[in-house]
């Protein structure tokens, strides 16, 4: 990463910073899974935490992966994500995602695994090396947050911390069909996709859950920290 790859991403880091501070939301980082996880069971427990990011299953700490929490000035709640690193090497993401996509499953679902498929993109035959999962991205249902543009922008501080800390070969990551339809992929900062990624099929329901594959590159990254705030997070200019 360039210095000025480390100083444009440095400004868009503080101007989302600025963006939470003015809407009352105070941003926490952390890497300890445990405490991650026992934070959820305590304030979010209708939602579990994630199956890539439970400290049972994996090792995770500050050298592959973090989470970012989101507060109100009360204590309250109101937002949640996190990222952590897969080095694939030589290996695409499609021919690991062929063997391991069941260990990214939508959670609160009871899912019928043997009915539930991967069908590969070309952006994921395309990525290797180093790169991030991006998931747990979840944001309380509050009018106080809708219609700001705060939940992309959230999305977009966690590829920038990423990119600060370990400069990746690409972040990946996964969405409901309805909502990249509805055009949350580009809100949180996406430049690419492949639709029809996943199709998750719930135990005594005959519709399935279908989901895109989202995905940058390094370039891309660099690309999207050195436009003007001003375009990629509108809410600050208002």
């Amino acid at each position: 990463m360039t210095i000025h790859d480390t100083f444009a991403g440095a400004q868009y880091v503080s101007a989302i910073l600025d963006l939470a501070e003015q809407h009352n939301l105070v941003l926490e980082i952390g890497s300890d899974f445990q405490h991650y996880g026992a934070i959820l069971a305590e304030h979010r427990p209708e939602q579990t935490i994630g199956k890539p990011f439970d400290p049972a299953l994996h090792s995770l700490n500050e050298s592959n992966a973090f989470w970012i929490l989101g507060w109100t000035q009360e204590g309250e709640l109101i937002h949640t994500q996190a990222m952590r690193m897969f080095d694939l090497g030589g290996l695409t993401l499609s021919d690991y995602l062929a063997h391991n996509f069941r260990d990214f499953p939508p959670t609160g679902l009871d899912l019928d695994m043997e009915r539930s498929t991967y069908r590969a993109g070309p952006g994921a035959g395309r990525i290797k090396g180093q790169v991030f999962y991006h998931g747990e991205l979840w944001v309380k249902r509050d009018p106080r947050f809708r219609g700001t543009g705060l939940p992309g922008a959230l999305a977009r501080f966690a590829m920038a911390t990423c990119v600060l800390r370990w400069s990746p070969d690409h972040i990946f990551g996964f969405m409901p069909e309805g909502l990249a339809y509805r055009g949350l992929m580009e809100r949180e900062g996406y430049m690419h996709s492949d639709p029809g990624a996943l199709t998750w099929h719930i135990k005594e329901k005959d519709t399935p859950l279908r989901g895109f594959m989202t995905y940058m590159s390094h370039e891309d990254l660099s690309f999207i920290l050195k436009l003007p705030t001003s375009e990629t997070l509108p809410a600050l200019a208002a």
